[in-house]
């Protein structure tokens, strides 16, 4: 631990060091630290970021890549939506929770050019702070349990509040991760500190996030280790994973189960809810997509809830004028708890969004809503297989994945993380790219 303390306080003279040739890093920094905080340090940060470029900025600096002009033309379109919203108070608070999407690309454009190293600083020094927050989240964990003796203080969202988000936060630890497994070499605290956010991605028990992490580091180290010998490790490594996933608990365990066991046998006994007396039955997918009416003692697992959301908008598609302008931003919550009624379904189900973002700003914005989030995706994606820098093209197709499971951009949070991480990998020229790793 003493080695690792030391090799942080290094890290942390050689960003003072670095903020001082080039201020805009440390502001960029901030803005990504206070991502999974409170929302008025992400805000606090943003004002400062926004201040910083203003003081410093220069005609001479400001160029809006086309890449940029994706993320305004989103928010813009939102501010358009006002003219038609079904619920205006709604509308305008999401609005203002949208604000990234334009500051964000305008400070990128009005700061100076970077070097091509500047995404790797940045990417390194987020990856350090994330390995702080995550050191402090088991901290706190670990003085829950000595107070509660409850091990579920270790997993899901209460290993970091429902609020910060277990799935937010799974993303932010798989890009670091990737970020450590890329480097080029590694010292014995960079090794310890990827474990432990290892064992911190697999304690978030976010079933899609272990999935598409686990692939993408068997690609690369597939693509890297060809030799026997790494092919081995590559194997001890796969296996010391699974090992990892199925011991540290069964909640994770369950987590996966359940989605097996409701596909595969149908109406199957949730076991985590009701008793025996009162049965809870899972919903299986081909039930969510078919079944007119539920019972109120239907349990609708995650695949199965999500495939109902996509069957309820299509329905909403048929019955409302929504094609080109959706409900309105933030506004389509009113329609969701009417087929919640129209399909007797268990009260609560009206609270949840449509946990599909290409779907919720389908639903909210229209057909052009959708065509300028597939388009960042896409450009995202072109650019991180162009630039074979593998932090980038997993954050890339992370988001792609997540994007099916989860009303990312819903939350401030996901808005300033995507767009941050947007801006940082393709506001450049395509002729600047960071160097390859």
């Amino acid at each position: 631990m003493g080695n690792t303390y030391n090799y942080l306080k290094t890290v942390w003279q050689n960003l003072k060091r670095e903020s001082k040739r080039n201020p805009s890093l440390l502001f960029l920094l901030l803005v990504l630290w206070c991502i999974p905080l409170d929302y008025k340090y992400s805000s606090i940060s943003l004002v400062l970021l926004c201040v910083y470029t203003l003081v410093s900025f220069g005609k001479s600096h400001f160029s809006l890549s086309k890449n940029l002009i994706f993320p305004v033309a989103l928010f813009l379109l939102m501010a358009l939506s006002l003219l038609w919203t079904r619920d205006m108070t709604l509308s305008l608070r999401a609005l203002s929770k949208g604000l990234p999407l334009l500051l964000l690309p305008l400070c990128f454009a009005a700061l100076p050019q970077k070097t091509p190293d500047f995404n790797q600083k940045i990417i390194r020094y987020y990856s350090y702070g994330i390995a702080v927050y995550m050191a402090g989240c088991f901290l706190k964990a670990i003085i829950r349990f000595a107070l509660t003796q409850d091990t579920g203080v270790f997993f899901y969202h209460e290993l970091v509040t429902e609020d910060v988000n277990a799935i937010h936060v799974s993303i932010y630890t798989a890009i670091a991760i990737f970020y450590f497994i890329t480097k080029g070499s590694r010292s014995k605290a960079e090794k310890i500190i990827i474990a432990l956010l290892t064992v911190f991605l697999i304690l978030l028990s976010s079933k899609n996030i272990i999935v598409i992490f686990s692939l993408l580091v068997g690609c690369y180290y597939l693509w890297h280790f060809q030799s026997p010998q790494k092919a081995r490790i590559l194997r001890i490594g796969a296996i010391s994973f699974v090992v990892l996933l199925v011991v540290f608990s069964a909640k994770i365990r369950d987590r996966f189960l359940i989605e097996y066991e409701s596909n595969m046998v149908e109406n199957s006994v949730n076991k985590d809810i009701g008793s025996d007396t009162e049965r809870v039955y899972n919903v299986s997918v081909k039930r969510a997509w078919t079944q007119d009416k539920f019972n109120q003692n239907d349990f609708f697992p995650g695949t199965a809830f999500r495939v109902y959301q996509i069957r309820i908008f299509k329905e909403m598609l048929e019955e409302d004028a929504i094609l080109f302008t959706g409900y309105g931003l933030n506004a389509s919550d009113f329609r969701i708890a009417e087929k919640r009624e129209e399909h007797e379904l268990y009260k609560g189900y009206e609270d949840k969004n449509f946990h599909n973002e290409y779907i919720q700003i389908f639903a909210e914005l229209g057909i052009f809503g959708l065509l300028l989030l597939l388009a960042m995706v896409v450009v995202n994606l072109k650019n991180a297989l162009k630039s074979k820098d593998f932090v980038h093209i997993s954050f890339a197709v992370l988001m792609i994945s997540l994007f099916l499971t989860e009303s990312f951009l819903s939350r401030q949070r996901g808005i300033v993380f995507f767009t941050m991480m947007y801006c940082l990998y393709n506001a450049q020229n395509a002729k600047v790219r960071p160097k390859k790793q």
